[in-house]
């Protein structure tokens, strides 16, 4: 049993994290939407097209706002 667990453990940790994976990179970068970010991964990131569009938008580079 506890083998069984060790072999499987990993593959479940490692899928969670490629999950959220567009939340973290956001998180890491400090974007400005990181929440947006988030929620977009949370609720569509089980759609390919969901996880795809967060994971492109927390790679974004973010365009300063300008300053009159």
């Amino acid at each position: 049993m506890e083998l069984a667990t060790l072999i499987l453990f990993p593959f479940f940790g490692f899928g969670f994290v490629f999950y959220f994976l567009p939340s973290i990179v956001a998180l890491v970068r400090g974007k400005r939407d990181t929440l947006s970010i988030c929620l977009l991964n949370f609720f569509l990131g089980w759609t390919l097209i969901g996880w795809i569009i967060a994971l492109v938008w927390a790679f974004k580079v973010d365009v300063g706002i300008p300053v009159r």
